[in-house]
This record gives C-alpha cells, sequence and structure tokens, in this order.
C-alpha cells in the first residue's frame, strides 16, 4: 500500500497522515514499549519523522522521564496516535491503522518480533523472533 492514509483518535478530533511506506513493521516486546504504551506487546510500524504528518486537531505530548522516548496523543480524548523511538521515528501502534483502514493493509502487516528476550507472552507464528534488534541473534527453539 502506497500513497496517504489519513488516521484518527476514537473521538476524532486530532487526525494525522501517514505517508508512503513503514520503515519497519514488528511486534516489539521490550521492557520500554511495555511500560510506555501499557501492552504486553507493542505492534506497530515505524516511520520515518517525515512521513507522519498531524493534520487536524490539538494534541499533547509526553516525554518519558528517563528513555529517549515520547508519545504525542489526542488532547481531548487521550488516545495514542504515535511515538518517537531514540531514533526519531514515528512508532504507530497497528490497532489506530486497522481502525482507519478497517484492517491492517497487508503490506504493513508485523514481519518480525523483536526484544524476544524479554517477552511476558510466548508467541507461536512463523515470524523471526530478534533476542534483541534486528540485526542481533535470533530466537530458536532447542
Amino acid at each position: 500500500m502506497t500513497g496517504i492514509l489519513t488516521v484518527q483518535c476514537m473521538c476524532g478530533q486530532a487526525a494525522f497522515e501517514l505517508h508512503g511506506e513503514p520503515a519497519a513493521r514488528a511486534h516489539c516486546h521490550c521492557n520500554a514499549c511495555r511500560d510506555f504504551y501499557g501492552s504486553a506487546i507493542l505492534s506497530a510500524t515505524a516511520w520515518n519523522a517525515g512521513a507522519v504528518q498531524i493534520t487536524r486537531g490539538e494534541t499533547a505530548g509526553f516525554t518519558h522521564p528517563v528513555r529517549q522516548m515520547s508519545r504525542t496523543f489526542c488532547a481531548r480524548c487521550g488516545e495514542t496516535l504515535f511515538g518517537t523511538n531514540r531514533l526519531g521515528m514515528r512508532v504507530v501502534p497497528n490497532s489506530i491503522v486497522a481502525r482507519a483502514g478497517g484492517s491492517l493493509p497487508q503490506a504493513w502487516q508485523p514481519s518480525m518480533h523483536l526484544f524476544y528476550r524479554h517477552r511476558v507472552i510466548d508467541v507461536d507464528d512463523v515470524l523471526p523472533k530478534y533476542l534483541d534488534g534486528w540485526d542481533g541473534p535470533q530466537f530458536v527453539l532447542a
């Protein structure tokens, strides 16, 4: 899927556009994502900063007190629109994208698990499970 997808928060006040294709598609199991997004696994796409443009509404932000990450959310309903990771990339939860398009586009489905050594839930699927980042060793069942 290429082009532009408009995504909005649950109340509809805030909206943003995704331009082009994500730079990465993953299920993240790291402690930071679990803590910051309040989920056992964060299923998300990562985008270059310029590919994510707020187009409507008042947003607010929160910067993690210790880690190099922040979160942008709707100032009215509080739904997270996207986060910004230590690399400056926008991290967009798949749940908000799926709601915008009726489902998550096939081309944006997760292609890997990251930081699988930190998992709190085992996942039985065929995706590669990297113990840390995607340039490190993979999880292998003994």
